[in-house]
């Protein structure tokens, strides 16, 4: 007993809680009075109660949860009574399979578990947590934590808090994480709440569009932004300038990172947030829909020593899942692999990964720079912008280094005349460029509501393939479920144009040739139209027509 209680004394001892002398001073107290080490330093004001409930959670291997950074999905909250949970002190946070994680004032009270078993059915981890935290969220998560309209009838209007208070009501917090775990549930990208002259409206960006979902009264406006720039830590006094801000948070049993940006309309400040979850994002190569010849052509341009590898597209077109998936296959402990990223969406070990920061003078140009003095094998640029990130590039690619990097360009060919009226010389364009992935994402039929039909003989013309199509031929479409959100659709996957430089079409850039006589060359030479990739997964069965329209354009 004596080395447990040393035990707890010394924990709090690491925490700075009390120093050795207090702690000396606390064990010959002991001796004398009997008295439970923590109740005397307790007693003392040396310590809280809560002090000594978390070193004693400590020692016996139990986990410290801050509630205060997490987001817990509604459905968790009902599968323990309110009652119950405010008399125990103790709030459901998320469920894994059968193991239910219960945040306890008093972890190792074995009495409350063995209940919320009973309770609910599920296996019990205890972790423990601050009660003025339990406290917070059990009044953010009970009464309507399920219901967006209940949530909305709760709120006295006349009361919202205004000033420097306004968006830190109960009811206002509730709508915010209703927004955010509904979000995340529905794996959408983006959360876009937009002011309009008579409600706020909100929309999710999910499979690349824009899916309206029920808006919310108008004189909820200011304390709902003002929820999410508080939460982003931006200036919730400052409507009339446009802001970035960032949140970290756990939602369910994911860490998801939130991009936060604000911009004033004549309705109001708008608030888009961006989604960066990392459990939802799928790397490796095999992963993401390249068809054996353009995986075949991509992995030996990734075997070259040095030389310019961009990938292309508009945003959101999956640029950056390709690069790191990339660089994850060459990540290997003998080479040095370097990036500067605005932002850095997803961090990897073993790799130097920088941000961006315009206003301390860390431009890309400038990071860049810096990397060719710090001997990296390979360098992921996050997109060439401008004249001098696209000649320190090219430097880096002659001087033995292989460089990945973005362009926003409507196919491959584009790229070549995009850095040339860039300002870089077509020679060094000519010798420095390996090859250019062109890349969209087109959405996949849902599977299960997925149906095959004969297309109209207008579609196959309109489509060019009239040579592809037979009697037996069929296309698919969704017939919209719950599962898709009656959109026919979940999922996407890419297509891929991928051209890989030739002594002809290295002719024909150093003459200033145009985009257009250059994709001719290249298509001669074998190149796989962004088109052409789009049909073949129509023919696959994998997405629709109309998806083949939307994404791509009709050039070969």
């Amino acid at each position: 007993m004596g080395d447990t209680k040393k035990k707890l004394g010394q924990i709090l001892v690491e925490q700075g809680l009390i120093n050795d002398n207090q702690l000396q001073d606390a064990l010959r107290e002991q001796t004398i009075s009997h008295l439970p080490l923590g109740e005397i330093m307790v007693k003392k004001n040396w310590v809280s109660h809560e002090d000594i409930k978390r070193a004693l959670a400590m020692q016996s291997g139990i986990t410290s949860f801050n509630l205060s950074g997490y987001l817990i999905d509604p459905e968790v909250v009902k599968i323990v009574p309110e009652d119950f949970a405010r008399k125990y002190k103790i709030m459901p946070v998320f469920v894994v399979e059968d193991v239910l994680t219960v945040a306890m004032v008093d972890p190792t009270n074995i009495y409350i578990s063995d209940e919320i078993q009973r309770i609910t059915r599920l296996k019990v981890e205890a972790v423990f947590a601050e009660e003025i935290d339990i406290r917070k969220s059990q009044d953010q998560y009970y009464g309507g934590s399920g219901n967006m309209q209940e949530i909305i009838a709760s709120i006295d209007k006349n009361k919202l808090l205004e000033g420097d208070k306004l968006g830190e009501d109960a009811p206002i917090i509730k709508i915010v994480n209703h927004m955010i775990v509904q979000a995340i549930q529905m794996k959408a990208s983006d959360i876009h709440v937009e002011p309009e002259e008579r409600l706020l409206s909100l929309r999710y960006r999910i499979d690349g569009m824009l899916h309206r979902q029920p808006s919310l009264p108008k004189d909820l406006t200011a304390a709902v932004i003002s929820r999410f720039k508080i939460m982003a830590g931006l200036d919730i006094a400052e409507k009339r300038i446009p802001q970035d801000g960032r949140i970290m948070m756990k939602v369910g049993n994911k860490n998801i990172d939130f991009r936060v940006s604000t911009c004033p309309t004549v309705n109001g400040e708008n608030v888009v947030l961006r989604i960066l979850d990392k459990s939802g994002v799928v790397l490796g190569l095999n992963s993401l829909g390249f068809p054996p010849k353009e995986m075949d052509l991509f992995k030996s341009l990734l075997a070259s020593p040095y030389g310019i590898i961009l990938v292309t597209g508009p945003t959101g077109s999956g640029k950056t899942t390709t690069l790191y998936s990339a660089l994850q296959l060459l990540n290997k402990e003998d080479v040095n692999i370097m990036t500067v990223e605005d932002p850095v969406e997803y961090q990897f070990p073993g790799m130097r990964q920088v941000h961006v920061n315009v206003t301390a003078g860390l431009t890309f140009a400038a990071a860049l720079r810096s990397f060719l003095r710090q001997d990296p094998d390979i360098v992921m640029v996050g997109e060439i912008r401008d004249k001098e990130t696209a000649e320190i590039a090219v430097q880096a690619a002659l001087t033995g280094h292989l460089v990945f990097s973005t362009l926003h360009t409507n196919d491959s060919a584009s790229s070549f005349t995009r850095l040339i009226d860039m300002g870089v010389e077509p020679f060094l364009v000519s010798s420095s460029v390996l090859g250019i992935l062109a890349q969209r994402l087109v959405r996949r039929v849902c599977e299960k509501c997925k149906e095959f039909y004969v297309p109209e003989p207008e579609i196959v013309r309109d489509l060019g393939v009239t040579d592809r199509v037979t009697k037996d031929t069929k296309f698919a479409r969704g017939k919209g479920c719950g599962l898709c959100g009656q959109s026919g659709y979940k999922g996407r996957i890419g297509i891929y144009e991928l051209l890989k430089i030739s002594p002809e079409v290295q002719g024909m850039v150093l003459k200033r040739a145009s985009a257009d006589s250059i994709r001719e060359v290249a298509i001669k030479q074998g190149l796989t139209t962004l088109r052409l990739a789009a049909l073949d997964k129509l023919f696959q069965g994998m997405t629709s027509v109309e998806e083949v329209f939307r994404v791509t354009l009709d050039s070969g």
